[in-house]
């Protein structure tokens, strides 16, 4: 795979420039200098054990009122009006809940725009999501959210939950996306009946540079939602560290168009589009798929500037589904091994795929382009595919590329051994020569996988020591995961329901 250095721009055959590969959305790069993380460390020690006990008092004290609403509830109850005495218990609810997320830093909370009422949007759709901070809006609310169904077993935690009347997604019913997006819709065309319902439509966390693609599941019932927006002044959000403040701002109701209500996916990204003005940032076409490649735990940890969460974007626009290409790695490894060496066209890359030419065809083709004669080696793309369809299985994608790569006797030489952790790295550059001389300890010029296999478990954190330190920029610079979708923030959408057609720019060569 080809990446400039230094994420800059470079052509491609054909004279088209590329711009550089955005960096991962979903990890945080912060440069903290001494000051502030001997800061940092010694809030960790003094405030934030103080905070966290201020937030659970405050929740342990919410428990009893929200208990006693939630006794005997029933629907149809649910779907008349307040009783003054639950109207009580929400304002205590508001005080407390608001309480908490003051001894938690939050000094002030600015509210821009009008939340319109349920009869007006019954959907809220909020973005970006970024952390657990985000359910502010939910406790200043009481609105519904969709919610895993274990979280309801939570001591406390689940009797505040239930309070709120929310949307469950279990895991054990198979059934359940589709049972969920009914019951959303359901209540969306209640009139106003139901409380409003607050949806994050990343479906996971980002790092709020960018919006990445909307999940499908709160525009398919077709009706008007409003967008809120969330911005955080800090780029470090964590309760050893003052917030002082946090926005959220109601943009106006958007109603869709007939279109639009036929195709969720349109909808979802028209109001991506709108939400994404407001907040004066780009949007892309990355998913929550690309979140669990971007993650996933495995010796061999993507960097921030892999062009794999493009690669793995272009695989979906073409119609290919990752998880379903796994069992045929084997026949396309050994295809792309009785070839070789041998190079092939862009023609070839489509015969071999059985697609048609396409932009996104020739898009996917480019990452994989080392010169001008507009030629790839389809062991990159096998070793490439094999990374997204398994982020985790890390050794079997290498043991794969061995099989694709070695000679008659088994071996590759330090060569082969770059081409294939650059590959599945999704980096243009990295010098392996060490790594290669330490598993090389004969200094034979060349390794089998099962060299390489006894290497890693005798040392399995090779990966720092040999190739992150080019590739990572860790130097003064604090770098954190984030989490995949949690209780706020569960995917529900249907998994043909966003399937996407739009062609994209290329980016890298």
């Amino acid at each position: 795979m080809r990446l400039s250095s230094r994420g800059r721009g470079c052509c491609a055959a054909g004279g088209r420039e590329r711009g550089p590969p955005p960096r991962s959305p979903f990890v945080h790069q912060l440069r903290l200098s001494a000051l502030q993380k001997a800061k940092i460390a010694f809030m960790t020690l003094t405030l934030f054990p103080i905070r966290l006990f201020f937030a659970a008092f405050m929740m342990l004290l919410a428990w009893p009122f929200a208990f006693i609403a939630s006794m005997g509830s029933a629907e149809r109850e649910l779907e008349k009006p307040l009783s003054w005495w639950r109207k009580v218990v929400d304002f205590l609810l508001k005080a407390i809940m608001r309480t908490m997320w003051l001894a938690g830093g939050f000094h002030w909370i600015n509210v821009k725009g009008r939340q319109a009422l349920p009869a007006e949007a019954a959907i809220l759709t909020l973005a970006p999501h970024s952390s657990y901070f985000d359910a502010i809006p939910v406790t200043m609310t009481m609105a519904s959210i969709v919610m895993k169904a274990e979280s309801k077993d939570i001591p406390v935690w689940g009797t505040l939950i239930k309070y709120i009347r929310p949307v469950f997604v279990s895991r054990s019913d198979q059934d359940s996306r589709r049972k969920t997006v009914e019951e959303i819709k359901r209540r969306a065309q209640s009139d106003g009946k139901w409380p409003q319902i607050m949806i994050f439509p990343e479906g996971t966390c980002t790092n709020r540079s960018c919006l990445i693609t909307f999940k499908p599941g709160a525009f398919i019932p077709g009706v008007p939602v409003q967008p809120v927006v969330l911005r955080y002044p800090n780029k470090l959000v964590s309760l050893a560290c003052s917030v002082d403040v946090f926005y959220v701002q109601f943009l106006p109701v958007y109603i869709p168009s007939e279109e639009e209500k036929k195709n969720p996916s349109l909808y979802a990204n028209n109001v991506r589009r709108v939400m994404a003005e407001a907040l004066g940032v780009s949007v892309t076409d990355y998913t929550f798929e690309d979140c669990q490649l971007a993650l996933a735990e495995g010796q061999l940890r993507l960097p921030s500037n892999t062009c794999l969460l493009e690669f793995a974007k272009l695989v979906r626009s073409l119609g290919l589904k990752p998880e379903k290409l796994e069992k045929d790695l084997d026949r396309y490894s050994q295809s792309a091994k009785k070839m070789k060496e041998k190079r092939v066209s862009l023609k070839e890359f489509a015969a071999y795929l059985e697609v048609p030419i396409s932009d996104t065809l020739e898009n996917m083709f480019a990452l994989f382009v080392e010169n001008e004669d507009g030629v790839i080696d389809l062991r990159e793309y096998v070793t490439a595919l094999s990374v997204v369809c398994r982020p985790s299985k890390t050794l079997e994608t290498i043991q794969l590329a061995f099989k694709m790569y070695e000679s008659q006797n088994g071996t590759i030489i330090e060569n082969d051994l770059a081409c294939i952790l650059k590959t599945a790295l999704g980096v243009s550059e990295l010098n392996v020569t060490d790594l290669f001389k330490a598993i090389d300890a004969e200094e034979k010029g060349k390794i089998t996988y099962d060299d390489f296999y006894r290497y890693t478990e005798m040392y399995p954190d090779f990966a720092d020591e040999y190739l992150y330190h080019d590739q990572m920029e860790v130097e003064n610079c604090l770098k954190t995961s984030l989490p995949a979708p949690n209780g706020f923030c569960t995917d529900f959408s249907p998994e043909n329901a966003d399937d996407k057609k739009n062609p994209l720019q290329k980016k890298l060569n």
